[in-house]
């Protein structure tokens, strides 16, 4: 078994008693195996959030499985991550909810201001989801993660550059340098520039989306608030938040733009730019700004919803399916979301083709929804039109002194899904 944990559970895919004893057996407690994928082999391209948690799902129910990382070794790319309550159901059914909280900042709140300084709306997202909502380094993810993984048994692979995929009964993944590897099951977790997604769709590379976002982590400032603070402004916006136990503050600040030139999708910049795009915002930003000796500049590029997301013996998974612009930061919750579930279709009694057509349709509405509200929310923030910014900055406080409850239940369809039991709000 390589030192897999034994997890519970009946065949009674949506029963609350299998739940219950997933849940006990993540939390290290006794129980009885449930290896419905013990005969299973399966090759995951991609160390990212969404391979290393479908490898890990897919190990706990038995299966063999190997993650094929490109990169030289597993690690981070960008920082910080919001992880809200219905990507924080998986990770505590994979038994890592406490290690994360113990190294994350719980978000009491996102709040909203305009570029000129001014709140316009507090949403306390987490209380009113029923759950937590955290900001966490992406890095402690990954991290978490990958130790759960190795400790159960899943063979993570670096410097392995994946060429092509073949599907089949027995899909088949080529290696650049003539390799190839063959298993019962591949999963596509290689994101948004994906050669598994080429090789079952050829749609042709992502788009440019028209915005740039430049990331960077600085040390917090004495008495930074634990919470999501966006700052919105015409035509750019600026995430701030604490990570790592309030440690270093991680900013996302957005720019629209009608082209990248650059080859790569991210490349170093200057801090002086990033301050210069935003020398008319409010002077606590600019302070902010200010303790920036280090950024990257992301080009931001999309695709749309893959028209299909499996063929035989193959399946896709987070940004190589369905890659959203980051605008609600859910995209580490929806490849949490989909590495859950597609471990759970394939669980199932049918075969593993009808396994990965049922995964399609339990995924495809909502990450179509959330492509589209993500989308939307760059609109919004972005308001350029005087007047339509006023009014609409001038509804949203409306709301939030009004029915700010109400105000949070707008994204209970978002936060309150719950991919362990498949309960929805």
């Amino acid at each position: 078994m390589n030192g897999a944990r034994r997890f519970t559970g009946t065949t009674d895919r949506r029963s609350d008693s299998r739940i219950r004893r997933w849940r006990r057996a993540a939390a290290g407690l006794p129980g009885d195996p449930d290896l419905a994928l013990e005969d299973t082999t399966a090759l995951v391209i991609g160390a990212g959030v969404g391979g290393l948690c479908a490898a890990l799902a897919l190990r706990r129910r038995g299966a063999r499985a190997t993650i094929l990382e490109q990169a030289d070794s597993v690690s981070e790319t960008g920082a910080g991550l919001q992880i809200s309550p219905n990507g924080l159901r998986v990770i505590d059914a994979l038994g890592l909810g406490g290690r994360l909280r113990s190294v994350a900042v719980e978000a009491r709140r996102v709040r909203l201001r305009d570029h000129r300084g001014r709140d316009l709306l507090a949403l306390d997202i987490g209380a009113a989801a029923g759950g937590g909502h955290l900001l966490v380094h992406r890095q402690d993810l990954i991290d978490a993660l990958a130790d759960a993984a190795r400790e159960a048994g899943v063979e993570i692979v670096a410097g392995a550059r994946v060429d092509h995929v073949e599907a089949g009964a027995r899909p088949r993944v080529r290696l650049c340098g003539a390799q190839a590897m063959e298993a019962d099951l591949v999963i596509g977790a290689d994101g948004l520039h994906s050669a598994t997604r080429s090789a079952l769709l050829a749609d042709g590379p992502p788009r440019f989306a028209g915005q740039v976002a430049w990331r960077s982590v600085v040390a917090c400032p004495l008495g930074a608030a634990p919470e999501a603070l966006v700052h919105v402004g015409p035509g750019r916006h600026v995430v701030s938040y604490p990570l790592r136990r309030g440690e270093l503050l991680n900013i996302v600040a957005v720019q629209q733009r009608h082209s990248w030139e650059a080859a790569e999708t991210c490349v170093p910049d200057d801090p002086e730019r990033l301050r210069g795009a935003f020398a008319d915002f409010a002077p606590d930003l600019r302070d902010l700004l200010g303790r920036v000796e280090r950024t990257s500049l992301w080009g931001l590029f999309s695709r749309p919803v893959a028209r299909r997301w499996h063929a035989p013996g193959v399946a896709l998974l987070g940004d190589a399916a369905h890659p959203a612009l980051p605008f609600l930061a859910q995209g580490a919750c929806m490849a949490l979301e989909d590495a859950w579930i597609l471990a759970d279709c394939l669980s199932g009694n049918g075969s593993r083709d009808a396994a990965l057509a049922l995964y399609e349709r339990r995924r495809g509405a909502r990450t179509r929804r959330i492509v589209r509200a993500s989308a939307r929310t760059a609109w919004k923030y972005h308001l350029s039109f005087p007047p339509a910014r006023a009014a609409a900055h001038a509804a949203l406080r409306l709301g939030g002194a009004v029915a700010p409850g109400w105000m949070a239940r707008r994204f209970a369809w978002i936060h309150g899904f719950d991919p362990v039991d498949g309960a929805a709000p």
